[in-house]
């Protein structure tokens, strides 16, 4: 008898699931379709009749036909190109070993440094030794945050 209940307790659970996703996915595709501008400047574009954009205003039956994107016309105007440099600038500096050649973010906090770039700001004089997460107060926190700040100045170690 308990095998039975669990095994229905199985079915009903993933039939809930089955009815969450799908319900969902189907609220983020007309999120999606509604969300998406057209297109600012298309060439060639056919006039719509009043019923065809009441049609299309009426909620289509949830199959994979109705979910599948259309194809969109190319814009006109094309977006201006970005500059290599501006993907570095979102994702912060990046910092490079000399010696092993790792790259890595620039730590924001000494408490997220990697080993290598807590042994660089010794060995550069920015601090006097590597300090332990416990053993930082107020002071060891200033400290070790304008040297993280001296450290980034550093080109030598720039990725």
């Amino acid at each position: 008898m308990l095998q039975v209940v669990a095994g229905l307790t199985v079915v009903f659970v993933g039939y809930v699931l089955y009815e969450v996703f799908k319900t969902v996915s189907s609220q983020s595709s007309s999120e999606s379709q509604v969300k998406t501008p057209p297109p600012a400047a298309v060439t060639a574009k056919p006039a719509v009749s009043e019923p065809a954009v009441a049609a299309a205003a009426k909620p289509q039956p949830t199959s994979t036909a109705a979910l599948k994107p259309e194809p969109q016309m190319k814009k006109v105007q094309s977006e201006p190109k970005k500059s290599e440099a501006a993907p570095d600038e979102v994702r912060g500096l990046q910092l490079k070993d000399p010696v092993s050649g790792e790259t890595g973010p620039a730590p924001t906090n000494y408490r997220f440094a990697k080993k290598w770039v807590k042994e660089a700001l010794v060995a550069e004089g920015l601090l006097d030794k590597v300090y332990k997460t416990a053993d930082l107060d107020d002071a060891g926190s200033q400290k070790v945050r304008e040297a993280l700040e001296k450290f980034k100045a550093i080109e030598k170690y720039h990725g």
